[in-house]
C-alpha cells in the first residue's frame, strides 16, 4: 500500500502567534490545505518571546525537550513547547531556550535593530527542529522552509544528517521572501554553524554572512524553490534562474495551495512511492 507523502514545515513566522503578513499568512494556511489534499504534516516555528503562551493555550511536551545543543562551545537547554489549531485540525510545535526567545521581541528589537546573536538563533532553531523530528521518529519526504532563519536546515539536513535513516530521502523546498536582513550577522557564523559532516568549503559564503549569501547555500542544497514573495532580491533572482532547479514562480492571492501540493510532488517524482 503506497503511503501517503510526508511534509514537514518549518517556518519563521505563523500567524495567529505572529502579527499576519504575507509569510506568517502562508505559515499558517498552507499547512493546513496540504493536510486537506491528503498529505501528512508536521509545523515548527520559533517560541518568540512575544507569543502569548495563556492565550494560545502553548505548553511543553517534557518526553521531547531536555536536550542541549552545543554553539560556539557553550551548552543551549533544548525546549518544545505545542499548540492546537482547533479550526484547521493541526498542531504547531516551538521551538524555545530562555536565552536566545524569552525576549518580547522576534528579530529586531525596540528600536528595529537586529539582535546581534540572530545567528545563533538560527542555528539554535534550525537543529532544534531536526533533533525534535528525531525524537518522533517521523521521516519527511518534503521540508518546506520558510524565511532566512530556516535555510539553515537545508544545510544541516543534506550535511551532517545525511545519512541518518529518517532523511535519507528527504526533499528540501525552499521559498525566498522579501525578509532580508541589512548588513551581515555575527563574523564568525561560519565557524560557529560547523558542525559534524560539514566542511569549510560547504560554508564559505557563510564568510561573508549578508542575507544574499545565506539565502544563496540553502538554494544551492534545494531540490526545488518557490518564490514567496512578488519582488525578490535580484541577485537570488539570477542565481536562482543559474540554480537550474525546478522553480515555482511567486503566486498572487490565497489560491496557491494546489500549486504548492503539485510541486511538492513534482519534486519528488523520482521516489516514485508516494501518493496524495
Amino acid at each position: 500500500m503506497k503511503k501517503k507523502a510526508r511534509v514537514l514545515f518549518v517556518s519563521q513566522e505563523i500567524s495567529p502567534y505572529l502579527e499576519e503578513n504575507p509569510m506568517s499568512v502562508i505559515g499558517r494556511r498552507l499547512p493546513q490545505g496540504i493536510q486537506e489534499k491528503g498529505k501528512e504534516i508536521r509545523t515548527f516555528m520559533p517560541k518568540f518571546g512575544c507569543i502569548n503562551e495563556r492565550r494560545n493555550q502553548l505548553h511543553e511536551v517534557i518526553r521531547l525537550s531536555g536536550m542541549n545543543l552545543i554553539i560556539d562551545n557553550n551548552d543551549h537547554p533544548l525546549i518544545i513547547k505545542v499548540a492546537s489549531i482547533q479550526s484547521a485540525r493541526m498542531q504547531v510545535y516551538f521551538i524555545d531556550n530562555q536565552e536566545y526567545f524569552e525576549r518580547k521581541h522576534v528579530l529586531v528589537d525596540k528600536k528595529a535593530a537586529h539582535f546581534a546573536d540572530n545567528d545563533e538563533r538560527a542555528i539554535f532553531f534550525c537543529r532544534g527542529v531536526i533533533e525534535t523530528v528525531k525524537k518522533l521518529g517521523w521521516s519527511p519526504d518534503v521540508v518546506h522552509l520558510h524565511g532566512w532563519m530556516t535555510s539553515l536546515t537545508a544545510l544541516y539536513l543534506k550535511k551532517s544528517f545525511k545519512d541518518n535513516p529518517l532523511f535519507a530521502e528527504t526533499k528540501i523546498v525552499y521559498s525566498v521572501y522579501d525578509d532580508e536582513f541589512p548588513g551581515t550577522l555575527n563574523k564568525d557564523f561560519s565557524k560557529k554553524v560547523i558542525h559534524e559532516g560539514i566542511e569549510k568549503g560547504d560554508v564559505k559564503l557563510f564568510e561573508d554572512p549578508t542575507f544574499v549569501n545565506v539565502s544563496k547555500v540553502a538554494i544551492n542544497l534545494a531540490d526545488g524553490i518557490i518564490k514567496g514573495s512578488a519582488k525578490i532580491n535580484p541577485d537570488l533572482e539570477k542565481h536562482i534562474k543559474k540554480s537550474g532547479k525546478p522553480v515555482l514562480e511567486f503566486i498572487a492571492g490565497d489560491d496557491y495551495i494546489t500549486a504548492y501540493s503539485e510541486f511538492y510532488d513534482a519534486v519528488l517524482e523520482e521516489v516514485g512511492e508516494l501518493v496524495d
